[in-house]
């Protein structure tokens, strides 16, 4: 199972972010744990200076405006 968590205030473009997650994870078949994270400290540890961001598996692959669904194929096939 792979862990993802979307970074953001919970703004429109994070929370499409979270939906393409979902939909993307489920059209593959692969199994995803999904956390929201809106505290900015939080955010700010992971060095990012734009939201939405995407965290897969601890690694951050995505910062700053909406995600493009061939992303995901890459990003939760490794």
């Amino acid at each position: 199972m792979k862990t993802v968590k979307i970074l953001g205030s919970g703004c429109k473009r994070c929370l499409a972010t979270a939906e393409m997650a979902r939909q993307e994870a489920a059209r593959l078949g692969v199994p995803i744990a999904l956390e929201k994270v809106t505290d900015m400290a939080e955010i700010a540890s992971y060095g990012l200076a734009a939201t939405p961001g995407v965290v897969v598996d601890g690694k951050v692959v995505h910062a700053g405006g909406l995600t493009k669904p061939e992303e995901w194929a890459k990003w939760l096939a490794d």
